[in-house]
């Protein structure tokens, strides 16, 4: 009986594993995808159809419209990543310095899965406008040759990309390399090759160019005038993010942003400044405005969750309550008080009963722990919302007016200036939606560095020990109560600030708005959602997952019955694939991977008592 050693299994399973699901010689592969990409780009330039009832006007010959330019830039992604891997004939040739010159540099953490990922994203957008057209037009045949050649030439890279090989074998618990085990596997990013210092001048001009980067396709997502163009920004965007991930580009970046973390933050802050001015439509700058006002609700809902670990399901009532008490004290007509407070008083006014309610209700309730704590918070919801229902001078005092709400809130005048109507600002015009836009960027540049703040104080420290191990973290002096008291207050404080805006932004407040859970954000579930899909105890998270929950249900309305199926499933897809959330913390990826390398940088120390390699249930 003969038996290997350690080098000899790892080296057979490498040969073994790493073989492609067409059989194809990697040069031939490449040059394949190469091909085929070229092909769909060619297509672009010419007529997908005779007619221009479908959205966008597919029907110029020279030059690409609406669904054909996210095939364009799918197209062209795809070739930039094969290009950067021409001529390795093996997985991390690439890294190791082989490919053409000059572009080695958007591939660090390997050559081949960008390639697969860039491709299908192009596949899958040509096949969903391919779809669309013939689903509304009535057949096939309305299809003209550029959509043909392009379907066709996205066909063939997606086989020239399956033809290339693994960029790092598989595990030894994986199944035999398929179409389906392959595209997973692509999804594991390998380690990117470790870069050259920059000066730190470049360093920060490339952290600028990133954030100018996702201004501009955040922009582009909002501004889409129809479903049929999103849908498709969707699906492009979707792969491309991965396949710029696996290539290790979000690595690199993340490693730079870590190293300027104040550059980082005022580059953030810069891009966000000049969105309002790249609307031509002032309903794409509301859009924005209530993004940022669900976004910083959901940042103060993750100081409860994500760093004090307390499940809080009526979360949504601190914005309510912080929505009401700037109604009633802001000269709405319709107000049982009659008083007109100035911004700053309205401001302090809301988020101060927030901040008493959320006092009131943590006091005898924090007590609790898990589900009981998640059932009593859920109770308080339900109450908010009841209770304003019936203080309508029949169930109740009249304060609230009831179902009917507070109507009619005046707009804010903030040093002279009034947010109501629109300026002139360098030659472009800012509208209403674009100053809630602006002052509402400030509230959430104050939340983000309370956050900050918090999270790296002594008091974060001990929130992270109570959410880990309240049971130790006792044990070891901390006081558990006073600290979840703390956690909880804040958070409350936080989502009444966001409330107050709110409620000048629509004009009313009722208490329908503020629900548990419905297909409009924001509601308890949704709140919830945002900071789990972005990643509990981060900053950038909760910002990214709240900007998907609203955005994607705000630009398909069509789907507005089956939004919350659609949610739950995007839930669990999240849930299988990637439970740490899409920005997740060192401490994420240690508990929900089996094995793994941190991806931090060097300089940065491991939490405490964390080592490099995590094992099952750490």
């Amino acid at each position: 009986m003969t038996t290997k050693t350690p080098t000899d299994k790892t080296t057979d399973t490498a040969k073994v594993t790493t073989t492609p699901v067409v059989p194809l010689p990697p040069a031939a592969a490449r040059a394949t995808a190469l091909a085929g990409s070229a092909l769909a780009l060619v297509g672009t330039f010419l007529a997908w159809t005779w007619t221009d009832e479908f959205p966008g006007d597919l029907t110029v010959t020279g030059y690409p419209g609406g669904l054909q330019v996210l095939t364009l830039v799918g197209s062209v992604l795809t070739l930039l990543f094969a290009l950067s891997g021409w001529g390795s004939s093996r997985p991390g040739d690439a890294r190791s310095g082989k490919g053409i010159p000059g572009l080695g540099w958007l591939t660090p953490g390997g050559t081949n899965s960008p390639v697969l990922l860039s491709a299908l994203g192009v596949l899958g957008t040509t096949g969903y406008t391919l779809g669309a057209i013939s689903q509304e037009l009535g057949g096939l045949v309305n299809l003209e040759p550029g959509a043909w050649v392009s379907g066709a030439g996205a066909l063939v890279a997606v086989i020239g990309a399956l033809g290339l090989p693994a960029d790092q074998p598989y595990g030894a618990d994986e199944p035999a390399p398929g179409l389906w085990g392959r595209i997973r596997h692509a999804l594991t990013a390998p380690e990117p090759a470790r870069a050259r210092e920059l000066p730190s001048w470049a360093e920060i001009l490339i952290i600028a160019a990133g954030f100018g980067a996702g201004l501009y396709v955040f922009a582009y997502g909002i501004s889409t005038e129809y479903s049929e163009l999103f849908i498709g920004f969707l699906i492009t965007a979707a792969f491309g993010f991965t396949a710029v991930t696996r290539a290790g580009l979000l690595k690199r970046l993340s490693a730079l942003t870590a190293k300027h973390r104040n550059v980082t933050l005022a580059a953030a802050f810069a891009a966000a400044i000049c969105f309002p001015f790249t609307q031509s439509n002032d309903q794409f700058a509301l859009i924005g405005a209530n993004i940022l006002i669900f976004a910083t609700v959901a940042l103060g809902l993750n100081v409860v969750v994500g760093l004090a670990g307390l499940l809080d399901l009526g979360y949504v009532a601190f914005l309510g309550v912080g929505a009401y008490a700037a109604a009633l004290v802001s000269g709405s007509p319709q107000s049982s008080i009659g008083v007109h407070f100035p911004f700053w008083a309205a401001v302090l006014t809301g988020a101060l009963a927030s901040l008493v309610f959320g006092v009131v209700i943590g006091a005898p309730t924090l007590r609790l722990r898990g589900d009981y704590l998640a059932i009593v918070t859920l109770g308080f919801g339900e109450i908010f919302r009841i209770t304003m229902n019936n203080l309508n001078g029949n169930s109740g005092p009249d304060v609230t007016n009831g179902s009917n709400g507070i109507p009619n809130i005046p707009d804010l005048e903030v040093l002279g200036f009034n947010l109501g109507v629109p300026h002139d600002v360098l030659g472009h015009e800012l509208t209403r939606s674009g100053n809630y836009y602006l002052l509402m960027l400030l509230f959430t540049a104050i939340v983000v560095l309370v956050f900050r703040r918090s999270a790296e104080s002594r008091i974060g420290r001990a929130w992270v020990a109570i959410r880990e191990d309240e049971t130790a973290a006792t044990a070891m002096g901390i006081n558990g109560f006073r600290l979840k008291l703390l956690a909880f207050a804040l958070g409350a404080c936080l989502a009444g600030l966001a409330g107050t805006v709110q409620a000048h932004v629509s004009y009313s407040v009722t208490p329908e708005q503020y629900q548990f859970a419905g297909s409009v954000p924001p509601n308890s579930a949704f709140l919830l959602a945002a900071v789990i899909l972005g990643g509990m105890g981060t900053i950038s998270g909760p910002l990214i997952g709240a900007a998907l929950l609203y955005l994607i249900p705000a630009k398909l309305q069509f789907m507005a019955e089956y939004q919350l199926l659609l949610f739950g499933a995007a839930l669990m897809f999240l849930m299988r694939f990637r439970p740490e959330g899409l920005v997740a913390d060192r401490r994420k990826q240690l508990e929900f991977h089996d094995t793994g390398q941190l991806d931090v940088p060097d300089d940065k120390p491991l939490p405490d008592g964390a080592t490099g390699v995590a094992k099952a249930g750490a």
